[in-house]
């Protein structure tokens, strides 16, 4: 019941399952809409932590003049790892593999650190403005 409730909360998106189950898939503001489907961030931020080299990643919506947004993972490396071009399309592919292939992120920048807020969520809402005020286009 408690998945229930949460999965009501306004501004949140859930999804029910034939066997009951209900889903919370995140908050419908943290949505990507890309050439006309709806990713949960959560889920490309799965696949993309599935890779050996990712310690820790957050994916929003960055504008796009032909789909609308498409996905874009910052990602933090482990320590040791270097980012590279290489390294990108290599997590690109990985993502491609493990989840629908319209999911992945079709741009990767790595950062040194996430913004978190104090209780150590990661602010999306953070990233995904600088993604929108960096094209100009007011939100």
């Amino acid at each position: 019941m408690g998945r229930l409730r949460k999965a009501r909360r306004a501004g949140s998106r859930s999804a029910k399952v034939s066997d009951g189950y209900v889903f919370y898939l995140g908050r419908a503001d943290d949505l990507i809409n890309s050439g006309g489907y709806r990713i949960g961030p959560a889920e490309v931020e799965n696949a993309v932590s599935e890779h050996p080299a990712v310690q820790e990643c957050a994916a929003v919506g960055s504008p796009d003049a032909e789909r609308g947004e498409v996905v874009k993972a910052f990602i933090v490396l482990r320590p040791g790892v270097m980012g590279s071009e290489a390294l990108a399309k290599e997590i690109q592919e990985h993502v491609k593999q493990v989840t629908a292939p319209y999911k992945y992120p079709r741009r990767v920048e790595f950062i040194a650190n996430l913004p978190k807020t104090p209780t150590g969520k990661i602010r999306r809402s953070q990233l995904r403005d600088q993604e929108y005020a960096a094209a100009k286009i007011v939100r």
